[in-house]
């Protein structure tokens, strides 16, 4: 039976790696924040299939997180995160501080998004998603995996990297894990840790909205704003603070008001429940 080993620096799991590819193995990639939950595990277990060995990475990435957002507050338990990795069947573990990952000292060079990242979470989070290219693009040049595994729920963040990986000629096939669930609809995330036990009862609202909203789309309505419109009053008369809900481009995501039979869109919402954010959407293939 073979271990699992953790990697805190570059030259250390560049090492590892190295060893694996020569015995012939391929690599599946899972970059994370830790704070693992079902949804990440099912990552994973999908990786596993993919690939001969897996990788996770466990590095909350400050890049992608704005001045007023919950940096500090994130959870962390890494003890815990490294166990569910052993459980699940991860090779390596990379583990990397900041210093690791940044250095020190100025830095001269930044990546930009130009239009991918305007609307959805983009236009809410301004610098994140410059914050996360950042990051994965590291950490392909550090791991270059064959496969790296994403979950849809951050929808918008695998269709920017896809586009990355195009532009920047990555030699890495990504696959987008569908959205884990909790057992009355809640889309997985560390982030539901935050919800007190009233906030969690209301929390399923968004998926149901999207459902329905999903629903008269498939029974034909094909400009959806005012059924958008009404869904996010009721989700306010909840108790929800909306941020968006709307129906998107797949390609460009931008919103798109008239839908056309034969195209692919996302239906995305993000709403706050308190002080916490939640995210989630369905794919529309009309």
């Amino acid at each position: 039976m073979s271990f699992m080993k953790q990697c805190t620096s570059i030259d250390e799991i560049r090492k590892e790696i190295s060893a694996l590819k020569k015995q012939g193995k391929t690599i599946a990639f899972v970059p994370t924040m830790g704070a693992l939950h079902e949804g990440h595990l099912s990552l994973i277990r999908l990786a596993k299939k993919k690939a001969d060995e897996v990788v996770v990475s466990i590095y909350v990435n400050p890049e992608q997180f704005g001045p007023n957002e919950d940096f500090e507050d994130y959870p962390r338990q890494v003890q815990v995160d490294l166990d569910a990795c052993e459980k699940e069947g991860a090779s390596l573990v990379f583990t990397p501080n900041d210093k690791v990952m940044y250095g020190s000292g100025k830095k001269y060079f930044r990546i930009e998004v130009d239009t991918l990242n305007e609307y959805m979470d983009g236009g809410s989070r301004p610098g994140f998603f410059e914050g996360i290219v950042l990051v994965v693009n590291k950490f392909f040049n550090i791991i270059e995996p064959n496969v790296a595994i994403f979950g849809q729920k951050d929808i918008q963040q695998f269709q920017i990297l896809k586009q990355m990986v195009h532009e920047f000629n990555h030699d890495v096939e990504l696959i987008a894990a569908p959205i884990a669930r909790a057992n009355d609809g809640l889309a997985l995330s560390s982030r539901n840790a935050y919800l007190n036990d009233e906030q969690r009862k209301i929390a399923p609202g968004l998926y149901r909205a999207l459902q329905y909203v999903e629903r008269q789309i498939k029974d034909g309505v094909m400009e959806p704003k005012l059924l958008l419109d009404h869904q996010q009053d009721e989700l306010e008369a909840k108790g929800f603070k909306n941020d968006y809900l709307n129906v998107f481009s797949m390609k460009t995501m931008e919103p798109v008001e008239k839908l056309e039979t034969g195209n692919k869109y996302i239906l995305a919402g993000a709403v706050y429940v308190g002080q916490t954010r939640l995210i989630d959407n369905i794919i529309l293939d009309l």
